[in-house]
């Protein structure tokens, strides 16, 4: 299995020639990067070697069964493997719709809502905001009250982070020496970004293109970091890396069954490091303050937040008929602003990121949900037992269809 392994991270760095954004993290031997670099192998060969590495996968023992994490490995090169053959399939030129395209590459299917469904939403939130003007702008006008001054955004975002990874070490025995620096940066299809380094260290960047609002502090914070992005991959390279010499994941290719368990796991580790009132307390004894901002609105804020949150997936439908041809870049944004409450300037972004990163959506919210049915169904309540089921999912390689 480990010379398939090997196998598998040499092909997944060759498509990363033919694809800039496939290879999200490498930290394996540098020189097979160069290698990759060097031979360049076309698409039609790599279809078949993903191919012939797929069938070279061998059959468990009755000893390797009795080991969940060996079952899953295989379980988990097989399926990455198949992604991998669909990304190149896409690159080639095949046309998949957006349904199609999300199972073959991430091992998952988000459910198709209409618009009536965001609906309720959308009169709790137009009785909870009255006033002149269309809801968006009513919307926009409450939301801006709660931006973080620029001058004031490093130090709300360090407090923030400082207190995800208090609250993540409580629960989680990190590895000794992991780290993170981060950075803010500008002109990205996206709002916050992790690129993992390998030795335990990550680099955060926040795009600072938009104006961020005292709620992605947290979300940045956790999804990013602690007990996000950064944990996840730090437990990856600890348990499976380090101590099972299991090389596949020293890579990690983006569009793959990986990157919904990263993305749901990212979010829904928001909730498990806050739960219940503890978010909103530690929003308004700490963040509101540091952020020159009024504590007294942190309810209110976190009322409305939680009904725009109602509206989620409304982001899976403009990318599913987007990027099926059915609607324009100009219909998409609308949709975005109308049903998921996003500025103008907010939702043509988001066009930009469904043109890079397409069903990728979907790792967000269907992602979510997932991950915290899985780690829910099996921890109940207590708070202690549902960090230990979050931890053991985070330093798994389980799929999105092991969490049903």
């Amino acid at each position: 299995m480990n010379t398939i392994a090997e196998r598998y991270v040499k092909l997944v760095l060759a498509v990363g020639q033919h694809d800039p954004d496939y290879v999200d993290a490498f930290y394996g031997p540098g020189e097979w990067k160069t290698e990759a670099t060097r031979q360049k192998v076309g698409l039609p060969q790599l279809r078949a070697d993903a191919q012939a590495l797929i069938a070279a996968i061998p059959e468990l023992s009755d000893a390797e069964r009795r080991d969940e994490l060996v079952v899953l490995r295989r379980d988990y090169l097989r399926r990455q493997l198949q992604a991998l053959q669909a990304r190149v399939r896409m690159l080639e030129g095949a046309a998949l719709t957006f349904d199609e395209e999300s199972k073959a590459l991430y091992d998952a299917a988000a459910p198709v809502h209409p618009e009536s469904y965001f609906q309720s939403a959308l009169n709790e939130l137009d009785r909870r905001l009255p006033g002149g003007g269309s809801l968006i702008e009513r919307y926009e006008a409450f939301h801006q009250r709660f931006v973080i001054p620029a001058d004031k955004l490093t130090g709300v975002f360090d407090r923030a982070i400082a207190e995800c990874r208090r609250r993540t070490l409580q629960h989680v025995p990190l590895p000794g020496g992991e780290s993170f620096t981060d950075e803010y940066v500008t002109n990205k299809p996206w709002s916050g970004y992790n690129w993992y380094q390998g030795g335990y260290r990550s680099l955060i960047q926040v795009n600072t293109d938009l104006p961020i609002y005292i709620d992605r502090a947290i979300d940045l914070a956790c999804h990013e970091g602690y007990p996000g992005h950064h944990v996840y991959n730090a437990l990856l390279e600890q348990h499976l890396v380090k101590e099972r010499g299991w090389i596949e994941f020293t890579v990690y290719p983006l569009f793959s069954p990986q990157s919904l368990i990263a993305e749901g796991t990212a979010n829904y580790g928001i909730e498990v490091a806050f739960p219940g009132n503890d978010r909103i307390a530690f929003e308004r004894d700490a963040l509101y303050p540091a952020a020159g901002l009024d504590p007294s609105q942190a309810a209110a804020y976190a009322e409305v937040a939680a009904l725009v949150d109602r509206l989620a997936y409304a982001g899976n439908e403009a990318a599913r008929r987007y990027l099926n041809k059915e609607i324009d870049r100009a219909a998409a944004s609308a949709w975005l602003t109308h049903y998921a409450m996003m500025s103008p300037a907010r939702a043509e972004q988001r066009t930009r990121f469904f043109d890079t990163y397409r069903s990728y959506v979907i790792n967000y919210n269907l992602g979510k949900d997932l991950a915290k049915k899985f780690v829910e169904s099996r921890s109940g309540s207590s708070v202690g037992a549902r960090w230990k089921e979050f931890a053991r999912l985070l330093a798994s390689p389980r799929l999105p269809s092991g969490l049903h």
